[in-house]
């Protein structure tokens, strides 16, 4: 099996280890892992193109390479020049430090590699790490998707749906903020939300007497409604929650006809 990999992280981030990890024994010894991560961390960005400016390309190593752009851009470096058009198996994107669930997911560069895959044609997963108390004094904060990584990855590419549709099924996972001995289980969740919590910004004045704003988000630990994704990472579970790109409100579509027709 051959496996891309990226992340919004960066290159250097210990996630992506964790995920290289696990693409390696998914694979197998005749197989193959391609990485392709942003040179610099680009959480928040999305499933962003560098539309109007290049992207720089480095290879670092073997089959790993780090490029000056967002997750989608890696994957599309990944497919169109690094391996020249051999397309992968499968399309891994993460590990990320800090959930993607609930409205996350519409900010994450994370979901948006995985998305540029399912846009490409490609089996893809999106795989995170939600961060909390019980999580910050484990030896390493991935404890729990790097215990079970390797068999959620496998549990999907064995019994989950991967659909040829236009608007291709692409999963979203994410791992508890627990040890990994400590998960529950696997719940197949919808996406949540999170009420009251809002990206924001909080502006700082710089010694030269110019105004910055940083962004900022809310509280990640409030729940969420049950069988969402959030709910169930704090109940101790993995979530995975099925996407596509498709924005389309098609729960509403009879009212909006009816309507405006």
């Amino acid at each position: 099996m051959r496996i891309l990999v990226t992340n919004d992280d960066g290159i250097n981030a210990p996630g992506l280890k964790v995920l290289e990890t696990i693409a390696a024994e998914i694979a197998g010894p005749q197989g193959e892992v391609w990485v392709v991560a942003p040179a610099f961390e680009q959480s928040g960005v999305g499933h962003c193109i560098s539309y109007t400016h290049p992207t720089m390309i480095a290879k670092l190593e073997t089959r790993r390479y780090a490029a000056e752009g967002s997750p989608a851009d890696c994957v599309l470096a990944g497919l169109y020049d690094v391996l020249q058009g051999a397309r992968p198996d499968l399309v891994l994107s993460g590990v990320n430090r800090g959930n993607n669930a609930a409205e996350n997911v519409l900010y994450s560069g994370t979901i948006g590699g995985a998305m540029e895959a399912a846009l490409q044609g490609l089996p893809a997963i999106a795989l995170s790490q939600y961060m909390g108390p019980l999580s910050e004094d484990l030896p390493s904060i991935f404890d729990a998707a790097a215990v079970h990584g390797t068999a959620t990855v496998r549990r999907l590419l064995e019994r989950g749906i991967w659909d040829q549709g236009d608007y291709r099924l692409f999963y979203n996972v994410n791992f508890p903020p627990i040890a990994g001995a400590d998960v529950k289980g696997m719940k197949v969740t919808t996406q949540g939300y999170r009420k009251d919590t809002f990206f924001g910004v909080e502006p700082h004045i710089s010694p030269s007497g110019r105004k910055f704003l940083w962004i900022k988000g809310g509280p990640q630990h409030l729940p969420t409604a049950p069988g969402t994704d959030a709910a169930a990472n704090l109940e101790g579970y993995i979530s995975v929650t099925p996407m596509r790109a498709d924005l389309t409100a098609h729960d509403d579509m009879t009212r909006v006809r009816e309507a405006l027709e």
